[in-house]
């Protein structure tokens, strides 16, 4: 089978979160026997501040890690057609133009055979709906949403059984412990500083428990304002800088512990949702405890997985028993472990994808062929926008 996708960049990581899972599942795709394709735009972005941030060596560690992937980078002024010839499948990620967008979508109403899936990974849909309904979502076949709470936003859109939770995973091929252990000293945080979000929480949950604990704490990751800064020094916190993605088993391996610390809209308004992160520590072995956050997916097992603190004071005790307890460490470990092997690899979520094409291919074969619009009969009406649906079932 053929499958295109429509990233921001696969190249870059820099600030671009989702590459991680997506790097992840493509690969194992093309290890599924799947004829696999990456497409971003030149010039994007992410791209383009990771090389002004490490130069072209930055990208070294993508390239030496992920053999397989050979992104092509497309002019977003020229036509599309062409990278989605003889596909079966085309996913187009929320963190493109609305006019790529659109434009797949209108290949898809004319005509095109290839399944069309729209891929959220964030909570604009309910932090800034009015940049979501910029997209043209009308031909579109389907939603991937990375938390069922995102779902049910999507569910409330109109798109009832075209919506499916397809949560991020860890690369288990990348991310694993290490092959012998060494020495491991102090807590570290990989993560962006990012616009507000949570610098209450870095500061009662991450900055001040490590402090009080007498753990030193390394802080890598990008955007980090003169502001930032000065917390990260009053709290004694070294700041790494940026760091490729693929490096970042070897910085866990090196470090006692790390913290979840999930952005605001995942601890209130989307819970269940967990950053990346969370997945890969787990795969790579090192013990985590957790700000508040609500797993109601039952993703993980809280207390076992990793340690739940309710507050600041709890975070500090809960560091202090990684530090003093060699067993709790153990314990942790393999629990965590355990979980992500047997549940949220990016080989359960290809496997789980695969599926998901196979219900949708399904329904269009009893549904029968394609209208004169290159749409079948219960598909929304490629006229209406998304929402519209919704709202001429309520009129």
């Amino acid at each position: 089978m053929r499958i295109v996708y429509f990233t921001h960049s696969l190249l870059s990581c820099w600030n671009h979160g989702n590459a991680h899972f997506l790097r992840g599942v493509l690969r194992e795709l093309i290890a599924k026997g799947h004829d696999v394709q990456a497409c971003e735009p030149a010039g994007n972005w992410s791209l383009a501040n990771l090389l002004a941030d490490g130069g072209d060596a930055g990208l070294a560690p993508f390239r030496e890690s992920y053999p397989e992937l050979s992104p092509v980078a497309y002019d977003p002024a020229e036509p599309v057609d062409a990278l989605v010839e003889d596909a079966d499948l085309v996913i187009v990620h929320e963190w493109n133009e609305p006019a790529l967008v659109a434009e797949v979508g209108k290949l898809r109403a004319r005509g095109a055979r290839f399944t069309l899936l729209f891929h959220d990974t964030h909570h604009r849909a309910v932090s800034a709906p009015e940049e979501m309904q910029a997209f043209d979502l009308s031909a579109y076949d389907g939603i991937l949403a990375f938390g069922e709470t995102l779902s049910e936003v999507y569910r409330g859109w109109g798109w009832r059984d075209r919506v499916w939770t397809w949560h991020e995973a860890a690369d288990t091929r990348l991310f694993h412990p290490p092959a012998a252990e060494g020495e491991r000293e102090g807590l570290v945080w990989i993560g962006n500083w990012g616009d507000g979000e949570r610098t209450a929480e870095l500061e009662g949950f991450l900055f001040a428990p490590a402090q009080a604990a007498g753990l030193p704490l390394d802080i890598y990751g990008v955007r980090y304002p003169d502001e930032a800064k000065a917390m990260l020094a009053k709290h004694g916190a070294r700041y790494r800088g940026w760091a490729p993605n693929a490096t970042a088993p070897q910085i866990f391996a090196r470090h006692l512990a790390t913290v979840h610390v999930p952005r605001r809209y995942y601890a209130t308004i989307l819970p269940g949702i967990p950053t990346i992160r969370v997945f890969e520590a787990l795969a790579c072995g090192i013990p985590l405890v957790s700000a508040p956050w609500d797993d109601n997916e039952h993703l993980f097992r809280p207390g076992r997985d990793y340690l739940d603190a309710s507050d600041g004071k709890a975070t500090t005790a809960c560091l202090r028993d990684v530090r003093e307890d060699r067993d709790l460490r153990a314990a942790l470990v393999a629990s965590g472990l355990e979980t992500i092997r047997t549940r949220h690899t990016c080989s359960h979520r290809a496997d789980e994808l695969l599926a998901i094409l196979s219900q949708i291919t399904s329904s269009q074969r009893r549904l029968g062929p394609p209208d004169e619009a290159g749409t079948a009969s219960s598909r929304k009406d490629p006229g209406l926008r998304w929402g519209d649906e919704l709202a001429e079932t309520a009129s």
